[in-house]
């Protein structure tokens, strides 16, 4: 059982839910990302930099992902290539997605991105609150303890 997470874009409060975690359950987590990411001293807990570049850290976690692991992401397009593997996925705002909801995200993120290509502005997401941090550590803890 191993946790892979993006960490690029992945917020603090998300890295020590995680951090706190995996030394409770002694689950391998390993942050990947194109810049240093302070991680705690254990053995459980390892930091991989990889070099600047696009989609670099995506395609690292996609090659090192095996079936039943864990990847933290919020990019669609990686979720879909890790599911793809036989991981699951837990999003930032605390949603598993598997094979029955990856396909349905991913058409509506390309359809949001052809409607930002066409030079309609969409917004973006709120900012992660309490309740989506809750939800995050809630969903966690529910992987890992099917895990065990």
């Amino acid at each position: 059982m191993k946790i892979w997470v993006d960490a690029d874009a992945c917020p603090v409060a998300m890295r020590k839910i995680l951090f706190k975690a995996a030394l409770r359950t002694e689950t391998q987590v390993t942050l990947i990302a194109n810049h240093a990411v302070s991680v705690p001293r254990s053995p459980l807990i390892t930091m991989q930099q990889v070099p600047q570049g696009f989609d670099v850290a995506d395609d690292e976690i996609v090659r090192l992902v095996e079936p039943g692991h864990l990847v933290i992401t919020s990019d669609i397009p990686l979720a879909s290539e890790a599911i793809d593997k036989g991981a699951t996925v837990l999003n930032g705002r605390g949603e598993l997605l598997d094979k029955g909801n990856i396909r349905a995200l991913l058409s509506m993120r390309d359809f949001m991105d052809t409607l930002r290509g066409s030079g309609i502005h969409t917004g973006g997401q709120a900012p992660l609150g309490q309740a989506e941090i809750k939800n995050f550590a809630d969903q966690l803890d529910r992987w890992l303890a099917r895990r065990r």
